[in-house]
């Protein structure tokens, strides 16, 4: 089966917004009084605003009623778009641009499939809003990841089938939802994270199109 398409995470592939997410969650943890570090957070990767927040109060979200649960994802939000104003073009992931235009260059469809609401955003304060194909994001779909929607999706607004479909993954869930929407998986990062993938790199920097596509 030919690969036509290939479907990029943007937190953690593209761009490093993660560090963004982790500093918002962490100023509403110290707030609410919730303990939270960089280890708790790898929990938080790829997964729902809704999810996170469950994830990180744990015990203590039963303090909260859903008017006080929407208002705190919507603190954490605020927090999160504050520091958005930050990105420029310099903050591509090492290897991000060179690997999206190389896809490019093979005349494969390139599309965007992220969990985030604030897709749009980052993608046009890293200039190239206009250079995919496809963008399927958290306003696109209903189940998030490790739900296979959201790349599903994402096949569906380029045109090509499942089967035919790469999809370039820094989290475990994003993993998951790819191998479950029937793809080629390739995972970024730790073995212990993304290793059932069926390819995995280290880095955005390493990966290697070549192998992917033979």
């Amino acid at each position: 089966m030919t690969i036509q398409a290939i479907i990029l995470d943007l937190d953690g592939v593209i761009t490093d917004t993660a560090e963004y997410h982790y500093r918002a969650w962490k100023r509403l943890a110290d707030e609410e009084g919730v303990p939270f570090d960089r280890e708790a957070n790898e929990a938080l990767r790829g997964i729902s605003r809704r999810r996170s927040l469950e994830i990180l109060m744990g015990e203590h979200i039963t303090r909260y009623n859903e008017e006080q649960i929407q208002a705190l994802m919507a603190r954490k939000n605020g927090y999160y778009q504050e520091m958005l104003e930050q990105i420029t073009p310099a903050d591509f992931l090492p290897g991000a641009w060179e690997l999206l235009q190389a896809i490019k260059a093979r005349g494969l469809k390139v599309a965007i499939g992220s969990a985030s609401r604030n897709t749009m955003r980052v993608l046009t304060r890293l200039g190239i809003a206009d250079f995919f194909d496809g963008i399927s994001d958290g306003h696109s779909v209903v189940r998030a990841k490790p739900a296979p929607d959201v790349f599903i999706y994402a096949a569906g607004r380029v045109g090509v089938p499942v089967a035919q479909c790469v999809v370039i993954e820094d989290a475990e869930s994003g993993v998951q939802g790819a191998l479950a929407g029937g793809m080629v998986a390739v995972g970024i990062g730790p073995e212990e994270r993304v290793g059932v993938a069926h390819f995995r790199y280290d880095t955005t920097a390493d990966i290697n199109l070549d192998e992917i596509l033979g």
